[in-house]
């Protein structure tokens, strides 16, 4: 009687395991199928429309080249609020949001400090390639792994991870714990540097690189636009009362006179074009002399362009600055897509493109154009809430800090007066509430007791960290925002902040698109699916592996 139920059983196990357990292609062999090279590609501040906004004006091997050969996933969201640049590299290389990975903006207010915390401050570490104190950073206040930590750890540590930008936040939080080196711009010395939580001196190659003095290049030259100007029409007028421009020229027209605009330092590099083409020479040759993708492990190589946020934050997205950036841009990425592919091969090349936010439009053009819209500055809100509180409970500091539309009561005196603390931030929030451009607002009590599952709210708890985040969380208007009257920002709920690329491209990636809704968070974990890995530690983001096929 066994032997006759094991053979009914055995051809049906075997069924099911050919149905539901079958081996992939990828594990047939001896070893398990890995690109050589991973390369992920950041574009600071880089909305969704801008891909297909200046189609016309893009060659055949940059974005072009990266939509039609690759996948773009047309829905790509952030899920949390504020849409910052830090928040938006560590969502991204962390597969996490904000509640778990800690970086709820680029700074916050530090309670038990009783100051501002820079998202990559680190002040036991020193800097390593010039004698400023840029290079003071390391990621320990980010409280998940990275994809590329975990790169490292599956290959025990075998696999190299480099991470490059102008920003020091765009470099340390991708590069997570153990790369093998960050590295970024400091303006002082206008030399890639980085910290000593990476390592105690400069690579040879990272030396040579800054011997060039290419940043002295750039910035002896003049930025005209890269087509005749007449074609630029994507855009508003050269000169428009809401830019900002560049400081020490007296309107925001093209051209710009780098060597007359350049201060004591190499800032400026910074809010041009060439800051991204600067990047982009040191990724090429940190690809090259690092050997990236010929070992026997895959490497990663994160690159994070940082000049299309300042810019964009100076001229907004409908200038003719932000057009020829993006053009220039365009350029950069088909350069670097072309000579990734003369290292290790098509074949073995997985890239992906995202944005770490996007862009509001400036709010002077909007309100110009008659749509609701409006500007509320940081100091008019905490100013406020101290008028307030002081005509409620009586003198006294009763506010530590407004910042990242936060508000973060002085505890310590609430609990002196013996006060509610619930309800002094319900009280708080019922003010703000009437503010004019407030939508809504709500209290650490309300968001710590309650959850959601969608909407406005869903994404306000996703950013919420209890320890690092204020009292009283206040989100603005559609179209209303901190900054005025020139030039804009970013950080909202709004699709124009949170709707960004998602390109990928290379290795097993079948050319198309799908209009299906997906987040930035689920970046990390389809790499990590790819390459047979664990997921960074904070991850929450799904594979989207089922949707490339």
């Amino acid at each position: 009687m066994a032997i006759k139920l094991l053979l009914v059983l055995v051809p049906l196990l075997t069924a099911c395991a050919t149905k539901t357990g079958s081996i992939s292609q990828e594990q047939k062999g001896t070893t398990i199928d890995r690109p050589k090279l991973v390369v992920g590609i950041v574009v600071d501040q880089m909305r969704y429309d801008f891909l297909f906004r200046y189609w016309d004006q893009y060659g055949e091997n940059g974005f072009k080249k990266l939509v039609r050969n690759g996948f773009n996933f047309q829905n790509a969201n952030y899920s949390y609020v504020p849409t910052y640049t830090a928040p938006g590299h560590a969502n991204i290389y962390t597969g996490s949001v904000p509640s778990v990975n800690g970086i709820i903006a680029n700074s916050w207010y530090d309670r038990e400090a009783g100051r501002s915390m820079y998202c990559v401050e680190d002040k036991s570490v020193k800097t390593v390639g010039s004698t400023s104190k840029a290079g003071l950073m390391s990621p320990r206040n980010l409280l998940s792994t990275t994809i590329t930590d975990q790169l490292r750890l599956a290959t025990n540590k075998k696999a190299k991870v480099i991470a490059v930008a102008l920003k020091d936040r765009g470099a340390v939080l991708p590069g997570g714990y153990m790369a093998n080196g960050a590295y970024w711009f400091d303006s002082e010395s206008g030399n890639f540097i980085t910290s000593s939580f990476y390592e105690q001196t400069l690579p040879d190659w990272v030396n040579a690189f800054n011997g060039q003095k290419l940043a002295d290049k750039y910035l002896s030259q003049t930025w005209n636009t890269l087509l005749p100007i007449a074609q630029y029409t994507n855009s508003t007028a050269d000169n428009m009362p809401y830019e900002e421009g560049l400081p020490g020229k007296a309107e925001p027209v093209f051209p710009y006179d780098l060597p007359a605009l350049k201060g004591k330092d190499y800032d400026l590099i910074r809010t041009t074009p060439f800051g991204n083409t600067l990047t982009k020479d040191f990724a090429l040759q940190a690809l090259k002399s690092e050997k990236l993708g010929k070992g026997e492990s895959t490497d990663f190589l994160a690159i994070s362009f940082s000049s299309t946020d300042y810019i964009g934050h100076d001229f907004g997205p409908n200038s003719i600055e932000v057009e020829d950036t993006y053009i220039r841009l365009d350029r950069e990425i088909a350069e670097l897509l072309n000579e990734f592919e003369k290292q290790v091969g098509k074949e073995n090349l997985l890239v992906f493109l995202t944005a770490d936010h996007g862009i509001a439009n400036v709010p002077a053009y909007m309100i110009a154009e008659r749509a609701s819209a409006g500007a509320i500055a940081y100091s008019t809100i905490g100013d406020s809430v101290k008028t307030f509180m002081a005509r409620t409970y009586g003198t006294g500091k009763w506010m530590d800090r407004y910042t990242n539309q936060q508000v973060y009561l002085n505890r310590k005196l609430i609990a002196e007066k013996k006060l509610n603390l619930a309800e002094v931030q319900q009280n708080v929030a019922n003010y703000l509430a009437t503010l004019e451009g407030v939508a809504l607002t709500i209290t650490a009590d309300c968001l710590e007791k309650t959850s959601w599952s969608h909407g406005q709210m869903r994404l306000v708890e996703n950013g919420y960290n209890a320890r690092r985040s204020g009292d009283v969380i206040v989100q603005l208007e559609p179209n209303w925002q901190k900054h005025g009257p020139k030039g804009t920002a970013h950080g909202s709920y709004s699709t124009h902040d949170t709707h960004v690329p998602m390109l990928w491209y290379g290795w097993k990636v079948k050319p198309g698109e799908s209009a299906t809704a997906v987040e930035i968070s689920d970046i990390a974990p389809t790499i990590a699916t790819w390459l047979y890995i664990q997921e960074p530690s904070g991850s929450v983001g799904k594979a989207l592996q089922e949707y490339m096929k």
